[in-house]
């Protein structure tokens, strides 16, 4: 079936489109375990952004999940497809001239590989929220960790499914030593070197 799709020239470019935004596209792939912080720092950062005059759009795991991936489950295959979804999703908001913000907790190495492969090195910054599993824990705002530990949720990362921190992320953000202002900060201070190369 692929064989007979061609794809259709159109006239207005990403590049076009960023430049009629006035700003440069971009993926911001927020990463970590539930209750990391991922949801309060994209929506903090969105607002930031927004307050700036930035076009923007927040792409939220649990949000997806009740509608574009609403037919997925949380086995390992199910995840990859997930993700696999949303960075094309993303990845045309990049072409739109949006600034992405994405909160996944996309677990594995090999998916968020596919997600910057797919949205392209050139527009994904990816952002991990290394929170440890005991404060993830004792978080615990959806009451998840509980239930996964009473054996009552499958496959929950951290408890029965791995987590793959990643190994060379663009911005590292530690909740336990900054505020939602503070990390905002810093991903904003990065964003703006980044815009300038």
């Amino acid at each position: 079936m692929q064989n007979n799709l061609t794809v259709q020239s159109i006239s207005a470019s990403s590049q076009v489109r960023s430049a009629q935004k006035g700003q440069r596209p971009v993926v911001f792939w927020l990463t970590g375990l539930s209750g990391s912080g991922k949801s309060s720092l994209a929506d903090a950062l969105e607002q930031k952004l927004m307050a700036q005059g930035r076009h923007t759009y927040l792409l939220d795991g649990d949000n997806v999940r009740m509608g574009l991936c609403k037919d997925l489950g949380f086995n390992d295959q199910d995840r990859v497809e997930n993700i696999r979804r949303v960075s094309e999703v993303a990845r045309l908001f990049v072409d739109a001239g949006l600034i992405v913000i994405t909160s996944f907790i996309s677990p594995f190495h090999r998916d968020r590989a596919l997600a910057r492969s797919v949205i392209g090195d050139q527009s994904f910054i990816e952002v991990f929220m290394s929170t440890p599993l005991s404060e993830c824990e004792r978080r615990d705002p959806k009451g998840l960790y509980g239930r996964a530990r009473q054996g009552l949720i499958k496959n929950f990362t951290g408890i029965d499914s791995p987590y793959e921190p990643p190994v060379n992320p663009d911005i590292v953000i530690d909740t336990l030593e900054h505020s939602i202002d503070e990390s905002v900060a810093i991903v904003m201070k990065f964003y703006e070197q980044w815009q300038s190369r």
